[in-house]
């Protein structure tokens, strides 16, 4: 093996592999009689309590895969054929065990051995029609980012910077390499660019297998041209290349090895395209002059779909055309090409050994045992974090909407309760001054559901074939969330705590603080936790409010816990906003030097709030003759004591309420993780 470095336009260096004489056996991978059906349950009728449902329900199966085989060698592109529904994206996720193994029937075998999932996570790549990507990162950040989660820290620096440079221009990406992906709100890349972008990240460790589903999916001729050479061009360095495709150019075509063509989950063709006008002429539908064969076969099938018999006539024609092609060629080759291949262990160490960039795999390492994730754990954490923080400082609009939305509460309670004072009427203020501040956290925090939703889409992509660990994402997740919520932290303390004569001096604005910032943890974990719950952006937003609310009705604040009925009390103690609520509330009332309620204020709004003072006075002393007490204008009849049980808060310390609320934030992240961990299989079932 000698490997050579070709100048490019740009001056970089493309690393260009050739593999002398044919040493090497190529990989083989074989599928035979792929079957996958589906119960589908149907029900018509409306059945109202009133009213039985004119016809019972029930399930019925749909078969979705009917018996397909084929196979796809290294350096060929492998193309799959049909019209929508035809069965084309079922097939691809088959191959690349996205379908539940108790489901699938059949075999599908890599050099004659059966591909275990942790094995083929390592050296496949699954790119899904829809692009995923950071909208805010250039080109060349994003396919940094993949090569450094993808190739190993065995690789040096300036190595992955000369295979990021060197796939930027196999993909004709040069011009476009500093330009950030885009979105809706922010232009970027055109759609080809992204399309190509989406193949570069799954492709950076250079994997063996690479399936795609539609990749060519609303380009242009052109683009889609340039996607399928690109296609090709991986093949040839030493890859098995299978992609669906719905209606492919006559160009297209004829850079595809081997085409299957689908129909209603069955093969109605298996071979070259080259082979394409033979094979209708010989069904007697010869293809016209100057026609696009794909487009043809398209249409012929949809006209024997409608037919009575449908396609069953072109589906055993090609069993017996193929029958007779095999024995032209003097057999099966499957049998041929699984006698000259290597075993499958030796097959992946001799294709680490000649410049694959294996996840995990070096030129030293000739064991097919590649670890699972080509990093340890604080590699991905840091690069998760770096990536995270790029792209969140990129767009400052977000932050700038949250801190805008805390500054604007601040300053509205401010101006509301300012410089509240320790009467009655001051401390239901500053249990209502309290309680919205609580409440606005845990709300703001909500607004975080669609950016975790919209990553985790990405995250599922790109640990569903190991590019990192899903623990490393929701601890990078959590780090990066960290410096955001102090930033949000201090600015509500600062302009509330002050200005509405909160307690406490120096040490209780910094209780203050912390219980803030707890709560700000504690919201968005939850927010984390319902986007992971949830995948639907409205449904989980509408969901997150709702909850947050029923918190807020249940904390203690509308209604004191001793007065709530007993159905509720379970809600009431695994609300979030009941611990800050209560924490703050004695950082607020615990001091025993404080009286807030005096004899003279015992009158106050109620009726008697407008007697003359001698009257107040006279009434007092007639009360405390009552009572047995001397009962003065300046004898205090309720302390910061007083108000904590009439409030029902006599079970935690404040330090018990923060550490509590600190310690919910944890429990969501850890139901985040598990969401993560078991909601995001990338299977069919």
């Amino acid at each position: 093996m000698e490997i050579e470095e070709l100048p490019c336009e740009e001056h970089h260096q493309i690393l260009d592999i050739h593999i002398a004489g044919s040493s090497y056996p190529p990989f083989v991978l074989s599928f035979k009689n792929l079957t996958y059906d589906v119960k589908v349950s149907t029900k018509s009728g409306f059945p109202f309590r009133w009213k039985k449902p004119s016809v019972s329900s029930g399930n019925t199966t749909k078969s979705l895969l009917r018996g397909i085989s084929g196979e796809a060698k290294e350096g060929e592109t492998m193309a799959i054929l049909g019209a929508s529904g035809s069965g084309k994206s079922t097939l691809i996720d088959a191959l690349a065990n996205r379908i539940s193994k108790q489901s699938l029937k059949g075999s599908i075998t890599l050099n004659g051995e059966v591909l275990d999932s942790d094995v083929l996570k390592v050296i496949s790549a699954y790119v899904m029609q829809d692009d995923l990507l950071f909208p805010m990162l250039t080109v060349e950040e994003t396919l940094m980012f993949s090569a450094e989660f993808r190739l190993p820290r065995s690789v040096s620096k300036s190595k992955k910077k000369a295979r990021v440079q060197g796939l930027i221009d196999q993909l004709g990406l040069r011009n476009a390499a500093k330009t950030v992906i885009g979105d809706e709100g922010h232009r970027g890349v055109s759609g080809g660019e992204r399309r190509r972008v989406s193949i570069g990240i799954d492709i950076i460790h250079d994997p063996i297998l690479l399936f795609l589903d539609e990749p060519t999916s609303g380009l242009d001729s052109t683009s889609a041209l340039m996607v399928v050479k690109v296609l090709q061009r991986i093949a040839e360095g030493g890859s098995i290349v299978i992609m669906s495709i719905h209606q492919p150019s006559s160009r297209i075509l004829g850079l595809i090895d081997r085409l299957i063509i689908l129909s209603q989950g069955r093969t109605l063709y298996s071979g070259s395209p080259s082979n394409l006008p033979q094979f209708f002429s010989d069904f007697g539908h010869p293809i016209p002059n100057n026609e696009n064969p794909s487009e043809f076969a398209l249409d012929l099938i949809r006209e024997l779909e409608g037919t009575s018999s449908g396609t069953q006539i072109l589906f055993e024609f090609n069993k017996t055309w193929k029958a007779s092609s095999m024995d032209d060629n003097g057999g099966d080759d499957t049998i041929s090409n699984r006698r000259c291949t290597l075993p499958l262990k030796d097959a992946i160490a001799k294709s680490i050994s000649r410049g694959k960039l294996v996840s995990g795999g070096n030129g030293a390492n000739h064991s097919s045992s590649v670890p699972s994730f080509a990093n340890p754990f604080y590699i991905e954490l840091m690069v998760l974090s770096k990536r995270l923080l790029t792209n969140s400082r990129r767009m400052p609009a977000k932050f700038a909407v949250r801190l805008g939305t805390i500054t604007v509460t601040g300053i509205v309670l401010a101006t509301m309760f300012w410089q509240l004072d320790d009467s009655p009427a001051g401390v239901q203020e500053r249990l209502g001054c309290i309680s919205i501040s609580i409440a606005t956290i845990f709300f703001n925090c909500i607004t975080e559901v669609p950016t975790f939703i919209q990553e985790r889409y990405i995250f599922m992509r790109e640990t569903a074939y190991n590019a990192y660990r899903r623990s490393s994402y929701v601890l990078a997740r959590s780090l990066t969330h960290i410096p955001l919520l102090f930033n949000l932290s201090v600015t509500l303390s600062l302009i509330t705590f002050w200005t509405v004569g909160l307690a406490g001096g120096v040490p209780g604005f910094l209780f203050f603080f912390v219980t803030i910032l707890a709560s700000f943890w504690a919201g968005s974990s939850f927010a984390a936790f319902i986007s992971g719950v949830i995948p639907d952006v409205f449904l989980a937003f509408v969901s997150g409010i709702a909850i947050v609310s029923y918190y807020l009705f249940l904390c203690g604040f509308l209604v004191a816990r001793d007065r709530l009925p007993k159905y509720w009390l379970w809600f009431h103690y695994i609300s979030l906003v009941k611990y800050p609520y209560e924490a703050i509330l004695q950082n607020e009332f615990l001091d025993p030097t404080k009286c807030f309620v005096l004899g003279v204020q015992l009158f106050d709004q109620s009726a008697l709030a407008t007697l003359p003072a001698p009257v107040k006075s006279e009434l007092l002393e007639s009360l405390g003759r009552v009572v047995g007490r001397n009962i003065t204008r300046s004898t205090c009849l309720t302390t910061g004591k007083d108000i904590l049980k009439q409030q029902g808060i006599v079970e935690l310390s404040k330090w018990k309420c923060v550490w509590v609320t600190v310690a919910w934030g944890f429990f969501f992240r850890i139901l985040f993780y598990l969401t993560l961990l078991f909601g995001s299989k990338n299977k069919r079932k």
